[in-house]
């Protein structure tokens, strides 16, 4: 068996997601702080995938690609980027990193805007209050 799925969410994850939503293929925001090294680590113990809203939409996938590229400290370490639209698409920057369609079966998802739900169930006008962590 290969390592657990470890599922993060793009937008407010890995890219800060400051001027919020221009559209699929528009990413206009820097990475979070610390993300490069925390895939690293994170990719010694999981299979890293990164997914979003963006993911089955018309030019989202080769948009999250593109941004990474863009800002990866160690850009001339990339290499075997290829987008499919029927599989996982794989490549490969001192980690490996998974770009699925659908939201994988992960053994843990990192995500801005979750609830962790540990068997009692919220009040739904305390989650209308709900605010992500750099909108606070």
């Amino acid at each position: 068996m290969g390592k657990p799925i470890l599922c993060l969410d793009f937008d407010g994850v890995c890219h800060s997601y400051t001027s919020g939503w221009k559209g699929a293929d528009v990413i206009s925001d820097p990475p979070v702080e610390g993300l490069f090294a925390f895939l690293e680590h994170a990719s010694l113990h999981f299979q890293v995938v990164i997914y979003s809203s963006r993911s089955h939409q018309d030019g989202g996938i080769k948009a999250m690609i593109g941004w990474f590229l863009a800002w990866c400290p160690k850009l001339e370490k990339w290499r075997d980027v290829s987008v499919s639209l029927d599989k996982i698409v794989w490549w490969t920057c001192n980690v490996t990193l998974g770009f699925p369609l659908k939201k994988p079966a992960a053994f843990l998802t990192v995500d801005d805007r979750a609830y962790a739900f540990c068997g009692l169930w919220p009040d739904p006008e305390l989650l209308l209050t709900f605010k992500p962590w750099n909108k606070k």
